[in-house]
């Protein structure tokens, strides 16, 4: 299997990221990648947010932003969950190209998409003949609306029946004024008004929350308490960074949001910190490439987690890879469970 990916990798790298990502996307429709079967131990299960997971090892949004490969995921890859979008109530074509840039010395990537993708009529009737795996979907907002939390919540009643959790994203860098709304005043009135929504469903999701991880530990603070006061079940630790500490890429002063491995630590810091002002269960985003590295997310205090990034450079089997590491890992100190693991380690981040 590792061959096969360093194979389909190389001749990715011949186009230009963002063709490269289209070329991926289609050759899973069309059933052109190997089966990764994921692991079926039972120290893997995950009850989480009040969903069950065979593993706890999620696809983070972006991938798939358009619910276009769903079958091929679940079936074809050892992901746990994953989660669709960002979705927009209208279409959006997002930022000019290129938007997208790989960071290979950094194992990082760099991308100003701008929330591009086909608008929630199209994505919502691609989840309704979804059949089955446990799917999220990522709220987003137009760029040019005057009323984004109005925007969150529309997508949320028309693609909210046909998924079992939703992703408010008021942490993404690269749609003006976003990451303003996850501070104080702003992000109860944008929760309230999602809140409102969900309700109103037939069968109410869990909702999560995805920040941004340069938030202060006072900031913090102000987005678990206000989570905790709207009735959210979780939250997603962290979106990319605008950092560019340490990078060597020659792509390193492009504009938009970084994600890859530079983003472990500073992600890892910012989820234990977290974990010790809230209760809400945490999945644990950034940097992950590795089992040991999912199995210190999950020690510092993530109950399940997400990647994506690490794709790029790893290949489409790094899921099962690392499902079948952190089972390894999870026997090797006697736990029976991931929840068993979940924050044992925190004070190493702290």
């Amino acid at each position: 299997m590792r061959t096969l990916d360093r194979a389909s990798l190389a001749f990715l790298r011949r186009f230009e990221p963002e063709t490269a990502h289209g070329i991926a996307l289609a050759a899973l429709r069309a059933g052109l990648v190997p089966l990764c079967p994921p692991p079926t131990s039972s120290r893997l299960r995950t009850h989480v947010i009040g969903l069950d997971l065979r593993n706890p090892v999620g696809l983070a949004a972006g991938f798939d932003k358009n619910a276009v490969a769903l079958d091929a995921l679940y079936r074809r890859t050892g992901f746990g969950f994953v989660e669709v979008g960002g979705i927009t109530p209208r279409p959006q074509k997002g930022n000019a190209r290129p938007r997208l840039f790989r960071l290979t010395e950094d194992r990082a990537a760099i991308n100003r998409f701008g929330f591009n993708n086909d608008g929630m009529e199209a994505i919502a009737a691609r989840l309704a003949a979804h059949p089955g795996g446990v799917t999220g979907i990522n709220l987003g907002a137009n760029k040019d609306s005057a009323d984004k939390a109005a925007d969150f919540a529309a997508v949320l009643t028309r693609c909210g029946p046909h998924a079992d959790f939703a992703t408010v994203n008021v942490s993404s860098p690269n749609t003006e004024k976003l990451r303003d709304l996850q501070g104080g005043a702003a992000l109860t009135a944008l929760l309230a008004r999602v809140m409102e929504a969900n309700a109103a469903l037939a069968r109410p999701l869990p909702i999560l929350v995805k920040i941004a991880p340069e938030l202060t530990p006072t900031e913090l603070a102000d987005v678990a308490g206000t989570a905790e006061m709207a009735g959210l079940s979780g939250i997603i630790a962290t979106n990319t960074t605008l950092s560019r500490e340490g990078l060597r890429s020659r792509h390193r002063s492009e504009s938009g949001g970084l994600s890859g491995a530079p983003l472990f630590e500073r992600s890892t810091r910012v989820l234990a910190q977290l974990s010790l002002m809230t209760s809400l269960p945490l999945i644990g985003v950034g940097g992950i490439s590795t089992a040991a590295q999912a199995y210190d997310k999950i020690r510092a205090g993530a109950s399940a987690l997400q990647l994506y990034t690490a794709l790029v450079f790893e290949g489409i089997g790094l899921a099962a890879t690392i499902a079948h590491g952190l089972d390894d890992l999870l026997a090797r100190d006697g736990y029976s469970t991931v929840s068993e693991a979940v924050g044992t380690r925190r004070d190493a981040w702290l």
